[in-house]
């Protein structure tokens, strides 16, 4: 849900803001709206030493230490001579690759001394250098040119002429001896050893240039949010505006009654456009992301997280729709708990394979193969999805009924959340479509399921068209001419019908995916069994568990990946269309420190 946001009204002197936002930074409660690139001078030298430091410590994470490199002490600014270092140690790193790579060039023609050749181009006598692949070489030109090989394989020949005769293949002359060459390469690395050793000591210190970006990130949030003051009463006086969670008002009030400051509050309103937050459970909040993903809503609309967090999970664990693909799921959830940087993520994967684990339980699939066959698991046959209903492909219907579940479900919340913010009257238009689909849907389930006669069930048809028809075509819009109103209901017609069938069908591609990847992962199976054969052969299991173990590894990814994207899919276009979603807020972003 949206958390109610109490709008704070700061009333200053003109300089004196600096010591409130000091305060906000410290209470780390209220967000003062700022920008998010430099407005002045001073925003953008601290943006820009952000960004140095930032680069300088990814530099140091990237650079690769030796095993036995001695780290040396540096002493003085780190950052100034961390970029320096980094700089030595890209350019020493490039030159000994070139000179490496010059090394192999030259080595075919031997060691010679470079001033002799010069030499003898200056007394007239000129030495070419060629080379050529073996087919375009003619070994009678050693009988017509002062030519000799200097070194041939299979693919080409190396070979020098002398005199003013050229021959095709020509290259440049070396300049310079291989002695000198690798005699620059042993100075150079060792220059580059000692830089590395330079580099050891500055990731010691790699601490100093953390901190050092924390107080530049803090500082620069300070200044853009200062930034935000608008001038009054001839400069002398500044406004600042703020928002907090209304549940802190009690904390936030105190704070500031303490500091001395002249404000104001008051409840925010959707006009004042304030930052919003997202306050849901545990289990609702680790699908946020996928909410911001979209944008989050207007102060005065409605938090679909909740409705994500249910449809989004069930989506995905019928995509993937394999238990044993779930338990993997799970497996890796536990691991990424143990990395720093996807630590956040883990809960959420651990959640959809859990889903996924029991949907395909249900769906009595385990890396592809039916479970509902094996004996152990013949006690608990009724619990397993059939094979058909109606005749029909169960998971196909299954992902049909979700799918009509969930556009009935979008147009409900369509519907309070219009009357809610428009009016019972404004909203009459919407009341009738959410009367005929939702009140359609319902009836013809209870009808099918025998609740309900034929007799009876005709009645509230009609009954339900009648009422539905009334807020479709006469009163869509109660300020607006009839006549309009039943041409303008024609149209939403049209577009409710084609556009209805549509959605609905998208959701076929639960079935498709999920159908998909257990084919897939089925043929890596016959595969398998097709290699080990009777399993007699004791070294055909080998093959037999790579081709398994990496198919179904692959089988996951690919399945990860389009369980992602599709149910993102349904719910961002289907769902949200349906709802009447509207993203366009700002997250809430209060003032702190890093």
């Amino acid at each position: 849900m949206i958390a109610p946001m109490t709008k704070y009204s700061f009333i200053l002197l003109n300089g004196t803001q600096g010591d409130l936002l000091d305060r906000l930074q410290e209470m780390g409660l209220v967000d003062i709206t700022r920008s998010a690139k430099a407005v002045d001078k001073a925003s953008e030298e601290l943006m820009a030493d952000i960004d140095l430091v930032d680069g300088l410590i990814q530099g140091l994470s990237k650079v690769e230490i030796p095993e036995g490199t001695v780290p040396e002490a540096i002493d003085g600014d780190i950052v100034r001579l961390t970029g320096g270092m980094l700089m030595r140690y890209a350019e020493d790193r490039d030159e000994i690759k070139r000179l490496n790579a010059a090394i192999n060039d030259f080595k075919v023609w031997g060691s010679y001394d470079a001033t002799i050749l010069q030499e003898l181009n200056e007394a007239g006598v000129k030495i070419h250098f060629h080379v050529l692949s073996n087919k375009k070489f003619k070994a009678e030109w050693a009988d017509a040119y002062a030519l000799t090989v200097v070194q041939t394989n299979k693919k080409r020949t190396w070979f020098l002429v002398a005199g003013e005769d050229r021959l095709p293949g020509e290259v440049p002359a070396p300049t310079i001896g291989l002695d000198e060459l690798e005699e620059r390469l042993q100075e150079k690395e060792k220059h580059y050893r000692k830089v590395l050793g330079r580099l050891a000591g500055a990731k010691e210190r790699i601490g100093e240039l953390e901190a050092h970006r924390k107080d530049s990130y803090e500082r620069l949030d300070v200044h853009l949010a200062g930034a935000a003051a608008v001038p009054a009463a001839e400069d002398t006086i500044v406004t600042l505006v703020g928002y907090a969670p209304t549940e802190k008002d009690a904390e936030v009030s105190a704070s500031l009654d303490a500091s001395g400051v002249f404000y104001f509050k008051d409840a925010a309103v959707a006009e004042d456009h304030p930052p919003i937050s997202l306050k849901n459970n545990w289990f609702v909040r680790q699908f946020e992301t996928l909410t911001d993903m979209y944008g989050r809503p207007e102060y005065d609309g409605f938090d679909p997280t909740p409705f994500i967090s249910i449809f989004f999970l069930l989506f995905f664990a019928f995509c993937m729709g394999d238990c044993g693909y779930g338990l993997v799921l799970i497996l890796a959830g536990v691991l990424l708990k143990k990395v720093p940087s996807f630590k956040d993520m883990a809960p959420l994967v651990m959640l959809l394979g859990g889903a996924t684990a029991v949907i395909g339980f249900l769906f009595h699939t385990f890396f592809s193969m039916d479970i509902s066959t094996w004996k152990v698991f013949e006690p608990i046959q009724g619990v397993f999805l059939p094979a058909k209903i109606a005749d029909n492909d169960a998971t196909m219907v299954l992902a049909l009924a979700v799918g009509i579940l969930h556009i009935c479900l979008a147009m409900v919340v369509k519907t309070i959340h219009e009357t809610r913010t428009k009016g019972f009257l404004a909203s009459l238009g919407t009341w009738g479509w959410t009367l005929l689909i939702v009140g359609g849907v319902t009836v013809a389930a209870f009808a099918l399921s025998g609740v309900l006669d034929a007799a009876l069930t005709k009645w509230i048809v009609i009954g339900l068209g009648v009422v539905s028809a009334l807020g479709i075509f006469v009163f869509n819009d109660p300020k607006r001419n009839k006549f309009a109103n039943i041409g303008m209901g024609l149209w939403d017609t049209y577009n409710m019908i084609t556009g209805l069938m549509g959605d609905v069908l998208s959701y076929l591609r639960l079935y498709a995916l999920g159908l998909a990847g257990s084919m897939l992962g089925q043929a890596f199976n016959d595969m398998g069994l097709m290699i080990l054969g009777d399993g007699s052969v004791i070294p055909l299991w080998i093959p037999f568990v790579l081709l398994v173990v990496v198919g179904h590894t692959l089988n996951i990814a690919m399945c990860a990946l389009g369980a992602f994207v599709h149910p993102l899919r349904l719910n961002f276009l289907e769902f949200f269309k349906n709802s009447g979603y509207e993203a366009g807020g700002r997250t809430f972003n209060p003032l702190k420190k890093q």
